[in-house]
Parts: C-alpha cells; structure tokens; sequence
C-alpha cells in the first residue's frame, strides 16, 4: 500500500513530467503555424472538454463543490490562464529551454504567497528553494542567449501567476477531491483564453493545423493538472513546486533531443544543482496543515447550522 507522502512524490514528478514536455509540443505547435494564443486556446479547452465528459460519465460526484470552493476554482483558474496567455506568448519569443528556466522561478514566488498566507515553511524548505534558484540562474546562463527582455518579463510574469494559483487551490484541496478542483480550474482556464484568442488573435494557419503537437500538449496539459492537484492535496503546494521543477530537467532533453538546443558547462551545473534540490524531497515532513488565518482563509466549506433547538438544561 502506497503511503500519502509517497503517493503525493509520485503524482508531482508525473505532473514535472508532462509539463516539461509541454513547452516542447507549444513551441512545435508555434513553429508549424499556430499563434500562441491559437495554441494556449486549443489546448486549454480540449483538455477540459476531455475532464468534463470523463467525470459527467464516469464521475458525476466529482461535480460537487461548495460555492466557495467553486469561487476560489474559478479565481485560480483566471489567474493561471492570465498566466497561460502571457507563457505562450513568451514562448513565442525565446527557445523552449530558456522560457522553461525562467519559468523555473515560481517556487520563490510561491514562497512569497503562501508566507503572505501565514504558512510556515521549514528550514530544508528555504535551503532547497536557495539552490534550486541559484541552479536556475546557472541554467539560464543569459551570456550565451540574445536576450530578449520583453519574452523574459513575460515569462516571468507568467510565473508569477502560477505560483499564486497554487496556494489557492490547496486551500480548496483541503475540502475537496481533485478532480473536482482540476476539472473547474481548467474550466474557468477556458472560460479565459478561448475569449482572449477570439478577442486579440482570430489568426488560423494557412495550411493544415499541426495536429499532433496540440494533441500532444492537450493530453499533457490534462495529465499534469490531474497530477498536480493529487500532489498538492497529499504533500502540500510548496513541496509539489519544487519537485515539479523536474519538468525544467525534463524541457531541457526534449528540447536536445528534438529541437536541437544546446546547453553550456554552466548549465549542466545548474542541471546538476537542480536535481540535488530534488532529491533533498526525501528528508521533508510532507503533510500540509490547514490554517485558520491568512489571506486566503475566506476558502472553507461553510460553518454547520446552529442547532434549532437549544439542549436540555
């Protein structure tokens, strides 16, 4: 029988898994034709029409959520398809490899938003998030890349914003299954940058849609969400952030393998240093903690109704 915290390491390094990948398939997707808002559209909505018709055949109880556990689904969900429309956007611009390291950033900013929230986090927590940024910043190795400063804002930004979804969402983990939580985030993910493409792109490519990279990110997508979520609800958000920094080791063979970009000493040592943070997981005390206070402390379930009438004397 597989333990929580066992289960919880398995989930998030499958959900690294098929985010790493996703990069790969958005910016194949890009070159064959597709605009990043076509791309981010298409893959968001067919992943949540893929989750919806599974759990209205299959799972009609995952339907269920309390209001504002629905309501802090559907925030989380605007934030990380703001999020989805600036990476895309970013991937537009920079290689695979260099947009998924700096994307790499949001456990710092996770940090920030859950110490805002009044969560603790441990001593082998800092030092892990410490090395991971320092092996980010090796990977990045700007010396080597013509910097495109707009792409890197961006891409920032965008990792910005998925840090803060995720400590909103493991506020509703603590009541709710998740599959309801993935299935309503990528809802309201949809309801987001399906309106954005129509709004600001409309653009088609003029040949045949490359289908089989935006199959390949729409399963990928699907995938890691339903695994993020199943790791945030066992081991917390803070531990699934730093080992979904895998995906970034992840993006960078795929990205050698099938678009041929190439790394430099310093970011094998960076490579390296990340896979240390990684491992360190073993050595965490894992089981997140419901907080009464904090900013986020409006997502509950509702209080029990007061008795009707009052007890015996």
């Amino acid at each position: 029988m597989v333990n929580k915290k066992t289960a919880g390491i398995i989930a998030a390094l499958g959900s690294a898994l098929f985010l790493g990948v996703s990069p790969v398939f958005g910016k194949l997707a890009i070159t064959q034709g597709l605009s990043p808002l076509a791309v981010v559209a298409l893959r968001t909505s067919l992943a949540a029409a893929l989750l919806f018709l599974i759990v209205a055949l299959f799972g009609r109880q995952y339907l269920y959520i309390f209001p504002v556990g629905l309501i802090g689904c559907v925030l989380a969900g605007v934030i990380n398809g703001l999020g989805s429309l600036l990476y895309y956007m970013a991937l537009d611009r920079l290689p695979a490899s260099l947009g998924q390291m700096l994307y790499s950033l949001y456990p710092l900013f996770l940090a920030v938003w859950m110490i805002l929230d009044r969560q603790t986090l441990s001593r082998l927590t800092l030092i892990r998030i410490g090395l991971a940024s320092v092996a980010v910043i090796l990977l990045t190795d700007l010396s080597t890349n013509s910097i495109d400063l707009t792409g890197m804002l961006m891409m920032i930004g965008a990792a910005m914003l998925y840090a803060l979804h995720l400590p909103i969402n493991q506020r509703v983990l603590y009541e709710v299954p998740a599959q309801t939580v993935t299935l309503y985030t990528l809802l309201s993910m949809s309801a987001v940058v399906v309106p954005a493409y129509f709004l600001f792109d409309r653009s088609w490519p003029a040949q045949n849609i490359p289908w089989e990279p935006v199959l390949g990110l729409t399963l990928a997508t699907f995938l890691s969400r339903l695994a993020l979520f199943l790791g945030v609800k066992r081991i917390g958000g803070m531990q699934t952030a730093l080992l979904g920094l895998g995906e970034l080791l992840v993006t960078l063979l795929f990205s050698y393998y099938w678009l041929h970009e190439n790394l430099s000493p310093l970011q094998w040592m960076g490579a390296a240093g990340l896979g240390l943070s990684l491992l360190l997981v073993r050595f965490e005390k894992t089981a997140p903690e419901k907080h009464a206070e904090g900013w986020l402390s409006w997502i509950r379930p509702p209080d029990p109704p007061k008795e009707i009438w009052p007890p015996y004397q």
